[in-house]
């Protein structure tokens, strides 16, 4: 059965600019205050700023790839830090590669 929520996490190019910015996150964005790149994942502020969204479409193409199960959020301090899930994309992966 096709999960709904994955397919349309991947049928948008922002979102999967998100997906591949955050594959190698000290590549795609500076060095932040509070949270390590690679280890708490990358500010909201800093996505939506590369993408040239505002911070509520940005959190609206987060919020999707969260509710697939593509994105990890943690909360330091006030503000909200995102990384991959690498075990889902990599099930997702096969999933989507496998025959109907």
């Amino acid at each position: 059965m096709i999960d709904v929520d994955l397919v349309k996490a991947l049928a948008n190019d922002k979102r999967l600019l998100i997906l591949e910015w955050l594959q190698d996150p000290v590549r795609h964005f500076p060095p932040q205050r509070d949270g390590d790149l690679v280890n708490d994942g990358v500010c909201s502020l800093f996505i939506a700023d590369k993408l040239g969204v505002s911070q509520p479409t940005c959190g609206e193409h987060l919020k999707v790839l969260s509710q697939a199960g593509l994105i990890r959020s943690k909360k330091i301090k006030q503000w909200v830090f995102y990384q991959r899930d690498e075990e889902r994309i990599t099930t997702a992966k096969k999933t989507l590669s496998s025959d109907w």
